[in-house]
């Protein structure tokens, strides 16, 4: 046993656990208004709960069990509640457990403001169970998206050398960001727009905070892609300098792509509106960190570089689009999950530095991304609607109008996020007697 590699994987981990709380919780929470900041907080925290639990239930099982069913998903009850599983094999569980809660939580982001708690939390588990586990075993454990024999790239080549150029997803371009945000535009378009949405500026109320979370992200994004170099355990018994050499490639291009996606979001920013915001900064980051996932580990410095410009100016365009196209996406999943994943995953066939088409490789892998990124798609769509309309059907996803205009943190938390007039942030200053509800509404309404 290497104890140093199986240190770093519990790092790691713990790394992509920060992730969503506290800095998912922090970079969303500023974004959103006042009065529906700590619902914004409390699906990311709910997530963690919710995920967390299923994913050792059966989400490991469905992801990375030996009994496929048609290279789709694996057999939910072969190891149920981790059966079989004991060991060091605990480390990888919840490796891939924070991976599973991250990708649930950011959907939260397209849906502000108006999405029920309730059927928040009963979207998570069935969402999951229909979207997220299935592309894991597709992608990681062996499945129809992987670079498993009679896969999607054998399919495609089939006779012509498929195996050769098996489909690349390092850290989850596909399995987290796509997924994700196609999730958020489906549940964004079933759940309609916010009330005053396009007629009345709707603003974050807290720059700062998202900034903060912003950075934490950064930080925690070193467990993601970095650690996921290790993930399996092949390389701890690899040559130490290989490994040194593999992780220190994906550190660096981890944080290049994400400094230049910064100046690709900035630049956009100056030309089109005059000014380069924080959020743009703050945005700009969370771009290029989604770019480079799945890319990280097979893309030179330079290359990363550039796949990073052209994040951050993608998807800095792409947010305007649910002005355009009608679509209320509140904390623009869409335009930097969505896109920033499609920019990743796309852009390894060319910038890859083995199989790539600007090396010289043909586009046999270029081809292989795009399949795999429009096959993500169809499913995570198919999957979220399903799910969507399940939970629409059995308790209704939308909050009253009433509510969406009084503020959602008081209506389905009983609390408040900011104190100004005195009258007690939460519902327990109404129980002890040291506010009415009235009074509270007032604070929750600010």
């Amino acid at each position: 046993m290497d104890y140093g590699y199986h240190a770093w994987m519990l790092m790691s981990a713990s790394l992509v656990l920060m992730m969503t709380t506290p800095a998912l919780a922090l970079f969303y929470g500023g974004m959103s208004r006042s009065k529906s900041v700590l619902n914004m907080m409390m699906m990311s925290f709910s997530a963690t709960g919710v995920i967390g639990v299923v994913y050792v239930l059966w989400g490991w099982s469905m992801s990375y069990g030996s009994q496929d069913v048609a290279m789709l998903f694996a057999n939910p009850f072969e190891l149920f509640g981790l059966k079989d599983v004991g060991g060091q094999d605990y480390i990888f569980v919840g490796f891939q457990l924070t991976f599973a809660v991250i990708t649930a939580a950011l959907i939260s982001g397209a849906v502000a403001d108006r999405l029920k708690f309730s059927a928040w939390m009963l979207f998570l588990p069935l969402w999951a169970t229909l979207s997220y586990f299935p592309l894991a075993h597709m992608v990681w454990g062996g499945g129809f998206l992987s670079g498993a024999t009679n896969g999607l790239a054998d399919l495609v080549f089939s006779g012509d050398g498929g195996a050769e150029v098996a489909p690349i997803d390092y850290a989850g371009g596909t399995v987290v960001h796509i997924n994700a945000g196609v999730a958020g535009l489906v549940l964004a378009l079933l759940l309609g727009k916010r009330l005053g949405f396009g007629k009345e500026p709707i603003k974050p109320h807290s720059l700062p905070l998202t900034m903060i979370g912003a950075g934490l992200l950064w930080f925690g994004w070193f467990g993601f892609n970095v650690g996921s170099v290790v993930f399996g355990g092949e390389s701890a018994e690899a040559d130490a300098a290989q490994f040194l050499s593999e992780t220190s490639l994906v550190w660096l291009n981890t944080t290049v792509c994400t400094a230049a996606a910064i100046l690709g979001w900035l630049v956009i920013e100056k030309i089109r509106d005059g000014k380069a915001t924080s959020l743009g900064a703050a945005s700009g980051v969370v771009a290029g960190l989604v770019a480079v996932t799945p890319a990280c580990g097979s893309l030179s410095p330079i290359g990363a570089i550039v796949l990073g410009l052209v994040a951050g100016a993608a998807c800095a365009l792409a947010v305007g689009l649910k002005y355009k196209l009608g679509y209320d996406d509140a904390l623009d999943v869409v335009g930097v999950h969505l896109v920033g994943g499609l920019v990743g995953t796309v852009g390894l066939g060319f910038l890859a530095t083995s199989g790539g088409l600007f090396y010289g490789d043909g586009v046999k892998l270029l081809v292989v991304q795009v399949l795999v990124a429009l096959f993500a798609m169809v499913w995570s769509a198919v999957a979220t609607v399903v799910v969507a309309m399940a939970v629409k059907a059995l308790i209704g996803l939308r909050v009253d109008e009433e509510v969406e205009v009084e503020g959602i943190d008081f209506a389905e938390h009983g609390e408040s996020g900011y104190d100004f007039g005195g009258a007690g942030g939460t519902r327990r200053g109404v129980i002890g007697g040291a506010a009415t509800s009235e009074q509270v509404k007032e604070g929750a309404t600010a």
